[in-house]
This record gives C-alpha cells, structure tokens and sequence, in this order.
C-alpha cells in the first residue's frame, strides 16, 4: 500500500465516527439546556441509553462500515474498530445524562478499558506494520472467496451485524457499572486484578508471538529453514496464550457487573468464548495445512494446554502412548 492509499484509509477511520458523535454531543446539549421539556425524540434517547447505543451501531457500524467495506473490497476496519468501540461505549455509558454509579469504581473500569484498547491497538498496528487497512482478516478474506457474488450482501450479517451482537453484548459489564450506584467492595479489587492480568497476559504473549513471526520472517528471506513452532515462553504452557489472556480480561468484567447485582451479562463473555473456540479450531487447521510445520505442531497439540496455561505432557510420553 502506498502512502495516499494508507493516509486515505487513516482519514476515514477517524472520521467514520463522527456521525454517532455529533448526534449524541447534540442530544446532551439539548438535554442540559432544555431537560424539563423535552421532545419525544430527546426523551426516548434519555429513557433508553442501551437501546441508544444499538442504534448508533446499526447505523455508524453496521451501515457506513459495510458501505465502506463495499467501495474498499476490504473488510479491515472493523478489526482496528474492535480496540476502539468498548472506548467509545465507556464514556457515552458514563456520560449519558441517565447514568449513575460510583465515581471510583466508574474511574477504574475506564482506565483498565483504556490500558486494553491502548494495548490491543498498538497490537494490530504493529502485526499491520503500522499501516492502516493494508488487508482484511484471514477468515474474512476465506469467506469472500467462498462465498463469491453473494459476499457483498452476507458480509452485511457475518462480519458487521453479528459483531453488534458480540460487541454490545460482550461490553454490557461496562453499561451495568455506570448504571448501579453501589459502594465499591472486595470483589471489585479481584475483578480488577483479573482484567490486569488478562491484559498482561495478553500483551506477552502477543509480543512473543510477534518476535516469533518476525524472526521467521528473516529466516524465509535469508532462504534458511523457519523454526516450524512456538514453544517458548508463555506458549510453552498454552497453544493460545493470547487468546486466554483476552477472555480473562473480558471475564474480569462481568466480575464487575456480578459484583452489581448483574451476573446475567455473562452471556456475553461466553458467547465470545464459544467464538475463541471456534477461531481455535480454524487456526489450528490451517497450521496443520503448512506442510513444514505439521508435524511438530501435532505434537504440540498432544503435549500442551489449548488455553489455560499448564505444565506440558512429556513428549516421550505421548510418543509411547500413541505407539
């Protein structure tokens, strides 16, 4: 991608939300300067703030995203926009004129969100060698070549509708917490320390993953043999690593909204665990589908944990076992 091209794309992504923005800035002015009297329109936005959010996704993600999508012939942006929404819905959660929560337990949630989005983004652009939109993800990629001509109207469902269900699901904790007033406790201190390691956890295993890829990198471009698996560090103990460090920082959070009265937002948190699942088998598959690498990664299959970190099997081990 040249530089127009990556400037171009850089100036849609900050400007893709402003639509949403704008009109509820809007909606907040007309609330404080006219609160007593309002139209049916402000009054619904007031009474309604999660129904609220749904809406703006629909239309400023959903819509715009997909028509962006559509002109580009490039799904990328709702991978960046992943890091960046739960930001977004945090502080209209927080902001919105129905809001009520404690002021502590409201700053801490947002500074972990911020210290997650922060290390997430700095994640992706660093995997896109700091470039924005230069491709879409693997799996959206897989599916507009199986799909073919009916891509333009299934891409609609599979990647921006059925991210509304797994974002605004997945960030409920974050709505419960600014809409309980509750006095912080013990538990709100084991949640955090849960998101902070999840978020630790992370970040490690996806710089190790990064040096990894980086190094074979060289390796191929040197014409010597790539190292055919990772098995150091943190993925000496997991297969994924990363994604476990993810799910524990989303779990952290409905440790939050139990804490509140709300354990049901753990609908959220597991319908995305079911979706790391799923991922985990479409990764695994296409590793066992690299010829160089097949073999040393079934028997990294056999001897280490898929998510949570664990002492490995003895190789020589399962060697007999299977013999």
């Amino acid at each position: 991608m040249g530089r127009s091209g990556n400037l171009k794309n850089a100036i849609v992504a900050f400007l893709v939300p402003l639509p949403s923005i704008l009109f509820y800035l809007y909606f907040l002015d007309h609330y404080h300067s006219n609160s007593s009297s309002l139209s049916s329109l402000w009054s619904w936005c007031f009474h309604h703030p999660l129904l609220l959010a749904n809406v703006f996704f629909f239309f400023n993600v959903n819509v715009l995203f997909w028509i962006i999508g559509h002109i580009q012939s490039s799904n990328w942006m709702i991978d960046l926009y992943w890091t960046v929404i739960p930001v977004l819905l945090i502080h209209y959660y927080a902001t919105h004129p129905s809001a009520q929560f404690d002021g502590l337990r409201s700053k801490i949630v947002i500074v972990l969100t911020w210290v997650w989005s922060i290390r997430l983004t700095h994640n992706y652009f660093r995997r896109e060698k700091w470039q924005w939109g230069a491709r879409e993800d693997w799996r959206f990629a897989d599916m507009r070549l199986q799909y073919g001509k009916h891509w333009w109207w299934i891409s609609f469902f599979s990647v921006y509708f059925s991210q509304q269900i797994f974002l605004i699901g997945i960030c409920l904790p974050l709505y419960v917490v600014h809409s309980v007033d509750k006095p912080m406790n013990i538990w709100d201190l084991v949640a955090a320390g849960v998101c902070l390691c999840g978020i630790v956890i992370a970040y490690f295993a996806d710089t190790q993953l990064h040096n990894f890829v980086t190094r074979n990198t060289k390796l191929k471009e040197l014409g010597k043999p790539m190292v055919p698996n990772l098995d150091r560090g943190l993925w000496q103990y997991s297969r994924h690593p990363n994604y476990f460090g993810e799910q524990l920082w989303w779990w952290g959070l409905v440790v939050f909204a139990w804490n509140l009265g709300h354990g049901w937002t753990f609908v959220g948190s597991l319908i995305n665990s079911m979706c790391f699942a799923y991922v985990t088998v479409l990764v695994e598959q296409r590793m066992l589908k690299q010829e160089y690498r097949a073999e040393a990664y079934r028997l990294y299959q056999k001897t280490t944990s898929v998510w949570v970190p664990w002492f490995r099997s003895s190789a020589i081990a399962v060697k007999d076992k299977d013999t």
